[in-house]
C-alpha cells in the first residue's frame, strides 16, 4: 500500500478523498447507533457537509471522460446533492421513513457502490490498495460479493418470514 498515487493527483481528487473517507466512516457508525439524539443530529450535519463536498468535488474531476468531460458518476453526485437536501428536508418535516430510505441510498449508493468502483484496475484507489496487483483486488471483489449476496438472502428470507 502507498499513497503516492494519491500526492499525485489533482487538488480535486485530494478533496474528493479527503472528504469521502471520514463520510464513509463516519456513515457507517451513524447507521449503527442510536438515532433521533442531539449527538446523532450533531454527527449528521458533519455527514451531510462531508457528502456535499465529496459531490461538488468530483465534479472537477474528469479522468473518465466521456461527454465534454464529464460521466456517468458525475450523475450520481447530482443525486447525491439531491439526495443531502431531501435528507435534511425530511428530517425537519419529521418524515423519518423518507430521511431513513433517503440516507441510506446516500451511504451504500454513494460511498459504498462507488466506492467500489475506484478500485477497478486503472484507478487511483486501487493503485494505492494493490500497488498494481491484480488478483488480489478479484478476491476481494469476490469475497465482498459473495457476503452481501448472503446478507440479501438473508434479508429477504426475514422479510418473507421464512427464518
Amino acid at each position: 500500500m502507498t499513497f503516492e498515487p494519491l500526492l499525485h493527483a489533482s487538488i480535486a481528487i485530494q478533496i474528493h478523498v479527503a472528504a469521502v473517507i471520514p463520510a464513509a466512516v463516519l456513515g457507517a457508525y451513524l447507521l449503527l447507533k442510536p438515532k433521533g439524539t442531539s449527538r446523532h443530529r450533531l454527527l449528521g450535519k458533519i455527514w451531510l457537509s462531508l457528502m456535499l463536498v465529496t459531490a461538488l468535488s468530483s465534479f472537477f474531476i474528469h479522468q473518465i471522460n466521456m461527454v465534454y468531460g464529464f460521466s456517468p458518476i458525475h450523475l450520481l453526485s447530482l443525486l447525491v446533492l439531491f439526495g443531502c437536501w431531501g435528507a435534511i428536508a425530511n428530517a425537519r418535516n419529521h418524515n423519518i421513513g423518507a430521511h431513513k430510505r433517503i440516507v441510506r441510498s446516500l451511504y451504500f449508493g454513494g460511498i459504498v457502490g462507488a466506492g467500489a468502483f475506484t478500485f477497478l484496475p486503472g484507478r487511483i484507489m486501487h493503485m494505492i490498495a494493490f500497488g498494481g496487483d491484480e488478483i488480489v483486488p478479484l478476491v476481494v471483489v469476490a469475497a465482498i460479493a459473495i457476503v452481501l449476496l448472503w446478507l440479501l438472502s438473508k434479508e429477504i428470507w426475514r422479510r418473507r418470514g421464512l427464518t
